[in-house]
């Protein structure tokens, strides 16, 4: 079996699925605003999908409350300094600034402007 996609209710997934479009690279599968507004966003290869929707049955997770360590959506990025920066003016905010770990694994962590933590890696040794 494959994962499909992975969801998260958020408060907004249409201006959230449009942020991650614009500067995440990624692609709408499918967007929709009845019964319940949800986005289907694959990443840029189309190997991975996340499901972004708002239903009323359920809380909003306090994203912004939540420890990266419990949550995260990891991007791979060439460039984790530039993008990290990037994400930060496109209305991210800070959390974890880019590191070299001792594995040579380079890493950052942001949170979007929604508070989902968003983490950057660029591997030593490319794990897909």
């Amino acid at each position: 079996m494959n994962i499909e996609h992975l969801g998260l209710n958020v408060p907004d997934p249409a201006a959230m699925g449009d942020w991650y479009v614009e500067h995440l690279g990624m692609v709408v599968k499918l967007a929709k605003d009845a019964p319940v507004p949800v986005r289907f966003l694959a990443d840029s290869d189309g190997d991975v999908m996340i499901e972004i929707y708002r239903n009323p049955a359920a809380a909003v997770p306090d994203y912004g409350a939540m420890d990266p360590l419990a949550l995260h959506i990891a991007f791979e990025s060439s460039d984790v300094e530039g993008d990290y920066a990037r994400l930060l003016a496109a209305g991210g905010t800070e959390h974890t600034p880019p590191a070299l770990l001792e594995t040579g694994d380079h890493l950052a962590i942001l949170r979007d402007p929604w508070g989902v933590p968003v983490q950057l890696v660029r591997r030593a040794e490319p794990m897909l």
